[in-house]
């Protein structure tokens, strides 16, 4: 009678937009293989993201022998390569193994060379356990590459509809960039106009440059309150 398998399977999506229905076919077909399934993890997350509080979880409740069972490795992971393996290790590292359709079966080598295999198990094993590694770094390495490309294209097709005006940028709040100059021509400090208007100072920094660029012609006196230079303003200070 074969030992019970038990299995941890790890759902997730990268968006609160998107739903986790497609991979919970994963769950049925773990049962229909025998499995226990010990705990569902899921989550909406980015797979660049190498602290993910439900996977987290998963590796905390692993136990030696149990199996962690995804719909592809790129549900485990699109972190760089390096950085993938490191997580990958925190699993194995608790005696658990990889269940992941687009790679191996990680764990039972009688299940992966069939037990009419001819060569003895003690050749089998490191080269199978070479395999799997040589596979793993594979896929890791496609599925962080795939991140990139996928990310690359969305930012090329946002430039692309902001050229064709398919997409405005966020309207500038005008009362807020009105108080800003208001309170820089009566010659107060950038971190003070900050606090009072509660923002930061880079946008206080920006409303400032945008004006004085807007201005550049305008009289000298307006100029030399925009100027950092130190120079004290003409204007009086506002309190």
């Amino acid at each position: 009678m074969s030992s019970l398998k038990i299995a941890r399977i790890y759902l997730r999506v990268s968006t609160l937009q998107q739903n986790l229905e497609r991979q919970r076919k994963i769950i049925d077909e773990a049962k229909e293989n025998g499995f226990y399934i010990a705990g569902i993890y899921e989550e909406k997350a980015s797979g660049v993201n190498a602290s993910r509080p439900e996977l987290n979880r998963l590796i905390d409740d692993l136990q030696e022998g149990d199996w962690v069972i995804a719909e592809r490795i790129d549900r485990i992971t699109r972190l760089p390569p390096r950085e993938a393996e490191l997580l990958i290790q925190r699993i194995t590292e608790k005696g658990a193994k990889l269940h992941v359709p687009d790679v191996f079966s990680f764990g039972n080598l009688d299940e992966l060379m069939g037990e009419g295999d001819s060569l003895p198990k003690y050749l089998t094993e490191p080269l199978m356990e070479a395999l799997q590694k040589m596979f793993l770094r594979m896929a890791l390495s496609i599925a962080h590459e795939d991140w990139k490309t996928r990310r690359e294209r969305a930012n090329q097709g946002i430039a692309r509809a902001k050229k064709e005006g398919r997409i405005k940028g966020r309207p500038a709040n005008k009362q807020l960039h009105n108080d800003i100059i208001e309170m820089t021509l009566n010659g107060v400090s950038i971190t003070r106009i900050a606090s009072i208007l509660k923002c930061s100072s880079s946008t206080v920094s920006l409303v400032r440059r945008r004006h004085k660029e807007k201005h550049r012609s305008s009289d000298k006196d307006q100029l030399d309150i925009f100027n950092v230079s130190g120079r004290k303003p003409t204007r009086q200070r506002m309190v």
